[in-house]
């Protein structure tokens, strides 16, 4: 028997299960690049049921019990009081997802002296501390492309946002306003701007392919080169690094992994040597941008707009600057959690247990961290 902790938001205020808007999600065939789909044996929920919060339990619970397995599922995450502590010192597997993280510090993972299963549900395993879980022999695997398309229409969502200041005009509206001139000071068309992506991957490459259609200067900066066939064919300009690109772009959409190279990449100097007026997206890890340092650009009128949906840490505290900074487009953590991509996650989740369980290979593009080392996935994204 196995234990399992699972740290999940929380339910709806109004209660859980929601009152849903569609009565089904679409049905996709496959990845866009060709991969197939999360392949578990069954499922026990109903693709576009609300499943990555707490009495969703990413529609595992019965897997468990059938199992014979004990499952905790929880929100409370911080602290040494909180439930994922209590739980932690006896736990063989922890999930948790980039949008509500379970962080597995150094200190954590020495008060875990059984976990042997660190599983992201969704894509982003930098809440995890990587060379902990190598040195310890824990594996540690996440959905990729589970919610890659997700994160990328949520972006395109919020340069347009930023771009035609749609967040003060939906307020003047909701609010009894007409002010249409307070709208449109700010406002702009995307037509004609440069716009840049830090990292083509999954994510970045969807994107750009996005943005295309938009009569936009597509850029892009990656240490791993597209292919000459697929830079023509996408019309993008590659740099051969962060500050080309940041210093030749009005819209930045950053979309790396969180690691040494990226921490703070986006600092007051960097911000000094974009153009004036320009837009920062951030859906990949808050790290990757100094937090002071955005606020100030934002204050001095340097920077037009910032918005994306990754905070640090998460949830952000009450009084956190970048809720309240000026010309901000700003969510919760929700990019890559809508119902379309809860099915996903929650289904590969799945797959990647019944393998673990089964002593079977887990998918090589699920992997992060095996055997002591950088594997599948992690091999790309994260090896230094």
């Amino acid at each position: 028997m196995a234990k399992c902790v699972m740290v999940l938001y929380p339910d709806p205020l109004d209660g859980y299960p929601p009152k849903y808007a569609r009565e089904s999600i679409p049905v996709i065939e496959c990845y866009p690049d060709g991969s197939s789909l999360p392949s578990p044996s069954v499922i026990d929920f109903r693709p576009g049921e609300l499943l990555g919060c707490v009495s969703g339990a990413l529609g595992l619970r019965k897997f468990f019990a059938d199992g014979g397995h004990e499952l905790v599922v929880t929100a409370d995450k911080e602290g040494p009081h909180s439930e994922f502590e209590h739980h932690l010192s006896d736990a063989d597997i922890v999930i948790s997802q980039p949008f509500w993280p379970a962080y597995l510090t150094k200190d954590r993972f020495a008060r875990a002296p059984k976990l042997k299963l660190a599983l992201t549900a969704g894509i982003g395993s930098d809440h995890v501390d990587l060379d902990e879980a190598r040195a310890r022999g824990v594996t540690v695997a996440e959905e990729t492309y589970s919610n890659s398309i997700s994160v990328a229409e949520h972006t395109v969502m919020q340069i347009l946002a930023l771009v035609r200041n749609f967040v003060p005009a939906h307020r003047w509206a909701a609010t009894g306003g007409w002010n249409i001139a307070d709208c449109v000071a700010r406002a702009y068309d995307i037509e004609g701007m440069d716009v840049g992506v830090i990292a083509a991957g999954r994510i970045g490459r969807a994107v750009l392919e996005r943005l295309r259609p938009f009569g936009v200067r597509l850029h892009y900066f990656d240490v791993h080169r597209l292919p000459a066939e697929v830079e023509s064919d996408l019309g993008v300009t590659y740099h051969p690094d962060v500050e080309s690109l940041a210093a030749s772009v009005d819209v930045a959409s950053i979309h790396s992994p969180l690691i040494a190279q990226t921490h703070h990449m986006f600092n007051d100097k960097l911000l000094k040597s974009m153009r004036r007026g320009s837009y920062i997206v951030n859906t990949a890890r808050a790290q990757e941008t100094d937090q002071k340092a955005i606020v100030a650009a934002l204050e001095s009128g340097h920077l037009a707009g910032y918005a994306g949906d990754v905070w640090y840490p998460q949830p952000p505290s009450p009084d956190h600057p970048w809720r309240t900074m000026p010309n901000n487009a700003m969510t919760p953590h929700v990019s890559g959690t809508s119902l379309s991509a809860q099915a996903r996650y929650a289904a590969g989740t799945r797959e990647i247990l019944e393998d673990w369980f089964a002593g079977r290979p887990i998918r090589s593009e699920y992997l992060i961290v095996e055997g002591g080392r950088f594997a599948g996935t992690g091999a790309v994204s994260y090896q230094q």
